[in-house]
């Protein structure tokens, strides 16, 4: 199944906010602008646990 297709059954799991992809054409993580963390896609598979989750640098860079 493709993830896009079930990208609207899916939640962040630190806060239950909106997910999206990150890598159009080769989907590499789930990214939660709620809470700011990517979780990564390992062989096609999001993983959805806030244990693998990766903080996103939100700051500018100078």
């Amino acid at each position: 199944m493709e993830l896009k297709a079930i990208l609207s059954y899916l939640a962040c799991p630190s806060c239950h906010g909106d997910l999206s992809i990150e890598g159009e054409d080769h989907p590499s993580a789930l990214l939660c602008a709620n809470c700011h963390l990517r979780y990564p896609i390992q062989d096609g598979i999001p993983l959805l646990l806030a244990s693998e989750a990766q903080a996103i640098d939100t700051q500018p860079k100078e």
